[in-house]
């Protein structure tokens, strides 16, 4: 099943793929709503859309939100040790990683207040020259629950959806001196969309626990990466139980993969990141595709003015 979240009738409505066009619900029901009450619910309500949707919206007319417009939260791991390499090396860092990253998938929280819909334009960063995006897949809560074992972990997982996580690196260099964390460098949001595609969809791509999505992604047309979800070094199900512990996730909750190697402006950085050509401007189109997942594409556009702080940025 492909889920949706689409503006109709002046309203956020739950919508089903069938056929090439969106089957709409006829309540104004949330997505996160309807897959927090189970399987049995989400196979009903997709039986009946089948059969007596509320509307039929032609795919190109239709108005596409983010799955789910309004995550409980958001978590960003890192499953691709290769692209944390390569942002080191991209820096001129030792790519050798510590002993600590091979122990625990390394993940932190994003911003569920700045989430944009698979065509939505999105603005730069303010006071960001360095604007990068990196190319993702997300899984997302069904029914959660807290210290999950890993085949608990994969069961929660309802669906997978891509993830564009939006980082202004020159801020997200500020944050790394703070040593704090992320911070700015990282509010400027991420993509979800365009649609919640169902676990079951995908059981024949599973082996063991190693997940093979083929994705890529492009800039202005000119494809810059392009690989699968199959060389993830920490599989979907070890992140979700390590991010279970001592905490309860719950149905919604967004957990991205992390950056596909190569899947980001970063990786192919060759000299001084301030006069470095590639970085996103205004105009630029970016645009992530599946074979499953489907695809995104989403205009750049000038980010808001900065308000100066009294002694600093």
């Amino acid at each position: 099943m492909r889920w949706v979240t689409c503006r109709y009738a002046d309203e956020e409505r739950v919508g089903l793929v069938v056929d090439g066009a969106v089957h709409v619900l006829d309540v104004a029901r949330p997505l996160l709503d309807l897959i927090g009450s189970g399987r049995t619910e989400l196979d009903e309500v997709a039986a009946r859309l089948v059969r007596s949707p509320d509307a039929v919206v032609e795919w190109e007319d239709c108005v596409l939100l983010p799955p789910i417009p309004h995550p409980p939260s958001v978590r960003d791991a890192l499953g691709f040790l290769e692209h944390a390499r390569g942002c080191r090396r991209a820096y001129g860092r030792d790519p050798e990683l510590g002993e600590v990253w091979y122990q625990v998938p390394a993940f932190y929280f994003g911003n569920p207040a700045t989430v944009y819909g698979p065509y939505d334009d999105v603005p730069v960063a303010p006071g960001s020259r360095w604007f990068d995006f990196e190319l993702e897949i997300a899984a997302v809560i069904g029914i959660g629950g807290s210290d999950l074992n890993q085949r608990a972990a994969q069961d929660s997982i309802v669906g997978y959806t891509f993830f564009c996580d939006w980082t202004a690196r020159d801020l997200q260099r500020m944050d790394t001196a703070l040593g704090i964390g992320q911070g700015k460098g990282k509010d400027c949001g991420v993509t979800l969309g365009p649609w919640l595609l169902t676990s079951d969809e995908v059981e024949d791509r599973l082996a063991g626990e190693a997940l093979d999505l083929v994705v890529s992604a492009a800039v202005n047309g000119q494809e810059l990466t392009h690989g699968t979800t199959a060389s993830m070094d920490w599989t979907f199900a070890e992140i979700v139980s390590f991010v279970s512990r001592g905490t309860t996730l719950r149905a919604g909750d967004v957990i991205g993969s992390g950056t596909l190697p190569g899947g980001c402006l970063l990786e192919h950085l060759n000299g001084d990141p301030a006069t470095y050509g590639r970085w996103l401007r205004p105009g630029d189109v970016v645009s992530l595709t599946g074979d499953l997942l489907g695809r995104t594409e989403q205009r750049i556009v000038p980010g808001p003015e900065v308000h100066r702080l009294s002694t600093g940025y």
